[in-house]
């Protein structure tokens, strides 16, 4: 599957704002748009930019493609509850995003590959699709054979002082995480309009 390998700074700048999941960097040293005219006044976005940025915004951080973003949208606007919060639910579901909420990965692209190279159990039983659902209750492990890499090490290392969010619990001696409830809207690490990214895809689903 394809996926975007470039320069990191370039996607937060052009949204304007850090995306934690994208990269560990904590703040923009340059918060103005990248390119040669990224510095030069610009005019008041249109409707249409602005939906795009916070579909854009959301998009990148998770690290999911638009034909896949897409899927997820018209799954949330199904279900009921609020397409936004519904969204968020499912997005933050993703088992890839749940490991590096649980601080083993410093990033959800890193928390993918370990994902895919099989180093993470789901209930104790092997599961290398990054997309995969977490549900309430599910217990999230690092294989036994895995813990003795060293950069899985180093990761449960910094993970013993990380802050999780409400839905998760973590035990650092047992490098084990449980969903103990479901995620919400207010679990997002960074503020995105939500009802602008429902309106970006209201003519298209």
């Amino acid at each position: 599957m394809a996926r975007y390998r470039g320069p990191r700074l370039k996607k937060c700048r052009a949204v304007g704002t850090v995306l934690p999941g994208l990269t560990t960097v904590t703040d923009l040293e340059r918060p103005t748009p990248p390119g040669v005219h990224g510095q030069m006044r610009r005019r008041k976005p249109s409707d249409y930019k602005v939906r795009l940025i916070e579909k854009q915004k959301i998009r990148w951080h998770f690290g999911v493609l638009e034909k896949q973003f897409r899927r997820y949208v018209k799954e949330a606007s199904r279900l009921k509850g609020p397409t936004g919060r519904v969204l968020v639910t499912l997005l933050e579901s993703r088992l890839d995003n749940v490991v590096w909420r649980l601080g083993l990965a410093p990033t959800i692209p890193a928390a993918r590959q370990m994902v895919v190279h099989r180093h993470i159990l789901v209930n104790g039983k092997r599961v290398d699709r990054p997309s995969f659902f977490v549900k309430k209750g599910m217990e999230i492990s690092v294989r036994e054979k895995s813990k003795t890499k060293s950069f899985i090490q180093e990761n449960l290392e910094r993970s013993a002082s990380g802050v999780r969010p409400q839905y998760l619990e973590f035990d650092p001696a047992k490098a084990t995480g449980t969903m103990i409830q479901a995620p919400e809207l207010e679990d997002l690490p960074f503020e995105c309009n939500l009802q602008a990214i429902v309106e970006f895809y209201s003519q298209t689903l």
